[in-house]
């Protein structure tokens, strides 16, 4: 059964230089105990995205119409979009959604300690009594693997090493229990050794709590380690979806083989890289048809700078979105 439904989810912003498109008919679903890893290039609307789910983007920002995120927790099903005062808001918001920053020393207060700050979370969400609240943090404090967690609950963010800093912001996240977690970037800051701590701290606390987890990056290294499924973005839209294996062993999209391509062979670390050509282009000057097709080495002329492609299944539960996948599967 699905925790989190994301549905034709259209993002646009009011902006002095026209309507932007950000996010344009985005659709997935997360089950209980599932990580769906987001990948896509910086701009590709990833973190949009995300923060659409608890309705974090700013305040010039339009849900298209047809839009719907729909949120179950233990007792009733949520339409977040139908949700218009942060009051409301307050079960979504660090309640039934928590979410984990790409970087924890800008997300913690500088002047308030590790503790306060996790026992502030618990009073608002939850009925627990600020000693309760205090015994918690420091019980997730030592579940996540700090070390002397009765002591850090009084030290501030900037007293604590990167690794342990992000380690307190899963901490802080996972206290109230949520039934999804956004982590965004959360390894990207971190040196190899530590992010591999985290992300398999991430593994076993998924197994832990049954959540449901929208891990977002661009490192499709640390997407293969950690999600069971995983939607690939490029401007805006998802244009290829499937399970972790499938997408990487064997993609289909010209993005997402570019995207590998780019990546460094051990077996060949002398050869040259091999980008993606040009540059991702401006909401302001979206490309029409396909969105990929200006740096696409696959386009077909006419057709994919005119018409969008439609989703294609051509493995189980492996979908693409490109009239070259379609000409085959035509041919075939």
């Amino acid at each position: 059964m699905s925790i989190l439904s994301v549905q034709n989810l259209d993002v646009l912003f009011n902006t002095d230089d026209g309507i932007i498109t950000a996010v344009e008919n985005v659709s997935f679903e997360i089950k209980e105990g599932e990580v769906l890893g987001l990948v896509g290039e910086s701009g590709s609307g990833k973190s949009v995205t995300a923060k659409s789910l608890m309705q974090l983007n700013p305040s010039n920002t339009i849900y298209g119409e047809k839009s719907s995120i729909l949120l179950k927790n233990d007792t009733e099903e949520l339409d977040v979009l139908s949700m218009k005062s942060a009051k409301d808001l307050v079960v979504v918001r660090g309640g039934s959604i928590s979410m984990i920053f790409q970087e924890p020393m800008a997300s913690f207060a500088p002047a308030i300690t590790i503790g306060n700050q996790m026992v502030e979370q618990l009073l608002i969400h939850t009925s627990l009594s600020k000693r309760e609240s205090s015994e918690l943090s420091v019980e997730m404090l030592e579940r996540v693997g700090i070390n002397e967690p009765g002591k850090r609950f009084f030290q501030y963010a900037f007293e604590l090493s990167g690794g342990m800093r992000q380690r307190a912001m899963i901490a802080m996240a996972l206290s109230t229990k949520p039934k999804v977690l956004i982590a965004d970037e959360p390894t990207t800051a971190l040196d190899v050794t530590i992010q591999a701590q985290v992300l398999d701290l991430m593994k076993d606390l998924v197994s832990e709590f049954g959540m449901a987890i929208l891990f977002i990056t661009h490192d499709l290294g640390v997407i293969a380690q950690v999600a069971d499924r995983v939607s690939v973005m490029y401007l805006g839209r998802i244009v290829e979806s499937g399970p972790v294996r499938e997408v990487l062993n064997t993609p289909a999209h010209p993005y997402t083989k570019g995207l590998l391509n780019a990546l460094p062979k051990l077996d060949a670390l002398d050869d040259p890289l091999t980008p993606i050509p040009g540059d991702i282009p401006s909401p302001l000057e979206r490309p029409s048809g396909c969105v990929f097709h200006t740096r696409c080495p696959e386009a077909i002329a006419d057709r994919c700078d005119a018409s969008i492609p439609s989703q294609t299944e051509f493995a189980h539960r492996h979908t693409a979105s490109c009239f070259a996948i379609e000409n085959v599967s035509e041919a075939t």
